[in-house]
């Protein structure tokens, strides 16, 4: 029954539609914009510091070297077949602290982001990974935004075209029930119950006390539980100045989502105590989107609206003389980024 009830649950609830599924009709607007540009790739010149813009295959730490010093958590890159001898030194280093993050330099939707306790796990996931990945910092900030942001190349302001709030896979005891219990209460984390199993096994059957509160997934993803609930009501003049003031100060940074944990709202707005956790470029959702309570309807709005932007900054950006991707080298990052794709679902995978 419960089977039946998570697939009613998914059929009705379009946020877990397939990807290919929602953007289908969007398709019809990117194949306009690229007749536009005459190129199915028009957004290369969107983001001119960023590999490929943004959109796919762009490397993590090359996206924080560009960031404000101080804006971002510590990190590391570490080559993939690292000696791991060599990797507890960097580690060392750079004073980086455990428990700390470890996930791909090149990734999406939260794969293979993990939270390393002790030197022991950090060992395990560093033989596990094929690929490049960062140790970073874990930023222990209360709350998470995702703010997207973007000027115009030929304007000196820039906007906020949206906000969402994060709210993590986090179950409380009532001192009766079972973490699983708890678990099957929720649709959003039942959906998620596998990759739990995986993580927690027999810890799943205890029982919490009354009061007690676990955050089962402790990163603001939607493709790992977390809830996403629009709070683009938030902007005023005071934070789009600080926003805006903040990505100026990234060079060629023209459109994309900042992932930003802070402390409070008002500091935020004040630019104190917070840390970008992450920065995407042209292949940014307007995560907004993913509000429970909006339609299909709201979403495909925003998401040409999003698409007009990234059209418009990259024709003027291209016009400014930044070039256009070649035909040739979309094919090669598409087919790039699904070996990546693969050996991070293979990492995700039990055992």
């Amino acid at each position: 029954m419960k089977r039946i009830s998570l697939f009613f649950h998914r059929l009705t609830h379009w946020e877990y539609w397939p990807f290919a599924i929602v953007y289908f009709p969007m398709y019809f607007a990117w194949l306009y914009y690229s007749i536009r540009s005459r190129t199915v790739f028009f957004f290369l010149p969107s983001n001119p510091s960023i590999t490929n813009a943004g959109f796919l295959l762009e490397s993590k730490k090359e996206i924080y070297d560009l960031l404000p010093k101080g804006s971002f958590p510590e990190t590391i890159l570490i080559k993939a077949g690292t000696n791991f001898c060599t990797i507890e030194k960097l580690r060392r280093e750079k004073s980086i602290p455990f428990p700390c993050i470890a996930k791909p330099d090149i990734g999406m939707k939260g794969m293979a982001v993990e939270i390393i306790k002790n030197a022991e796990e950090l060992e395990v996931y560093s033989q596990k990974i094929t690929i490049d990945f960062l140790i970073q910092e874990l930023i222990s900030l209360p709350n998470e935004l995702g703010i997207f942001y973007y000027r115009k190349p030929d304007e000196r302001k820039g906007y906020i075209s949206g906000i969402v709030k994060k709210e993590f896979l986090t179950i409380h005891g009532d001192g009766n029930s079972s973490v699983l219990e708890l678990i099957y209460k929720e649709p959003r984390y039942s959906l998620q119950l596998a990759v739990l199993q995986n993580k927690y096994g027999p810890f799943l059957n205890s029982v919490l006390k009354k009061g007690e509160e676990i955050n089962l997934v402790p990163f603001g993803n939607h493709a790992r539980g977390a809830k996403f609930i629009d709070v683009t009501k938030w902007v005023d003049e005071e934070l789009q100045q600080s926003i805006d003031y903040l990505c100026k100060q990234i060079p060629g940074f023209y459109y994309g989502r900042m992932d930003i944990r802070y402390n409070t709202l008002d500091e935020l707005k004040q630019g104190k105590n917070f840390s970008i956790i992450e920065l995407n470029g042209a292949g940014s959702e307007p995560t907004h989107i993913y509000d429970p309570q909006h339609s299909i309807f709201f979403a495909w709005k925003e998401i040409l609206r999003h698409y007009r932007l990234l059209f418009t900054i990259s024709k003027i950006n291209n016009n400014a003389g930044f070039r256009h991707m070649r035909f040739s080298e979309g094919l090669r990052m598409i087919k790039e980024n699904g070996k990546i794709v693969k050996q991070l679902s293979q990492f995700m995978s039990p055992g």
